[in-house]
């Protein structure tokens, strides 16, 4: 089997779990060396008790057929992320892949509430965890990934620029943060493009992550016992549809084309012609505007 990303180098900040443990996996399956990093190993969980670790991401990784690297980093702590780019250069001496999908603030968010009623210091933690986090590690990846044309920059946000400017996602901290997510990936492309290196925006849709499966009481072996409570989940997406994605990505080379885009994972499987683990390609966001949003009932006919 070919794997077109022998010989590249991959850090995923935000490898422990989700999206981003399954975007180090697929890099992985696609021949990469991926350096896997988080605050969740086996010696000590993150402020969120989550179970997954790093060390798991970077086992998965290798046994996909890469080398999985796992890193505990703190990307709000400059001297961390700092000392994890001089590894990497130390190590392999060239960044090929650098994919921002650090969050980790699911329980500080407060829904459905205006901002006097939000609680201030985890509003402001959200956004720190969300936002700074990503500019703190471009700070430090971004003069390691240049030294050679053809470098991708992935921002994991959730929601394409498009349907963020247009709707409010519910919380204001939570709007910010996602909102400016794809705002980083504009700047990285603006600043990247001397350069010959690509920045892209990119969006799971309605992602089947630990945690939402946990909410629905399902596995992943059986996540459509979820909806009889709640019927347009049937438009969900494993994790590995967004990993599918990004190591597309990574593996064309006109990869410049997307500069400066927001993307969805279903939007690039029309384009690249990956499926996710069902051999589907649920196309989310453009089921949410056309369908969910509108009230209309579940159908994903010509969705997926």
């Amino acid at each position: 089997m070919t794997k077109p990303l022998t010989g590249k180098i991959a850090l995923v900040a935000g490898a422990s779990r989700g999206a981003g443990r399954q975007i180090a996996v697929q890099l992985g399956a696609a021949g990469a060396t991926v350096y896997a990093t988080g605050r969740s190993s086996r010696a000590g969980r993150s402020e969120l008790g989550r179970p997954e670790t790093i060390e798991e991401t970077a086992e998965l990784v290798t046994a996909a057929g890469g080398e999985g690297i796992p890193v505990v980093v703190d990307h709000l702590v400059p001297d961390q992320v700092r000392d994890l780019v001089a590894r990497i250069d130390a190590e392999q001496g060239r960044l090929d892949v650098l994919v921002n999908d650090i969050w980790g603030a699911e329980s500080l968010v407060t829904w459905h509430k205006p901002v006097w009623e939000q609680p201030l210091d985890a509003g402001f933690r959200t956004l720190r965890l969300a936002i700074d986090t990503h500019i703190v590690t471009s700070h430090h990846a971004l003069p390691l990934l240049i030294r050679r044309p053809g470098g991708l920059v992935v921002e994991i946000g959730d929601g394409t620029k498009e349907y963020n400017d247009a709707n409010y996602r519910l919380s204001v901290f939570y709007d910010l943060a996602k909102v400016s997510v794809n705002r980083l990936a504009e700047s990285w492309a603006h600043e990247l493009a001397p350069y010959g290196c690509t920045s892209v925006a990119l969006t799971p849709g309605w992602l089947r992550s630990e945690l939402m499966l946990e909410h629905f009481g399902v596995t992943e072996e059986n996540w459509r016992d979820a909806l009889a409570r709640e019927p347009h989940f049937a438009i969900s997406e494993s994790p590995a549809f967004v990993g599918r994605a990004v190591a597309a990505l990574a593996a064309d080379e006109d990869r410049a084309r997307w500069n400066g885009r927001s993307v969805s994972s279903g939007e690039l499987a029309q384009v690249y012609g990956f499926t996710d683990l069902d051999g589907s390609r649920p196309d989310a966001w453009r089921y949410i505007v056309e369908v969910q949003d509108p009230g209309k009932p579940a159908d994903v006919t010509g969705y997926r």
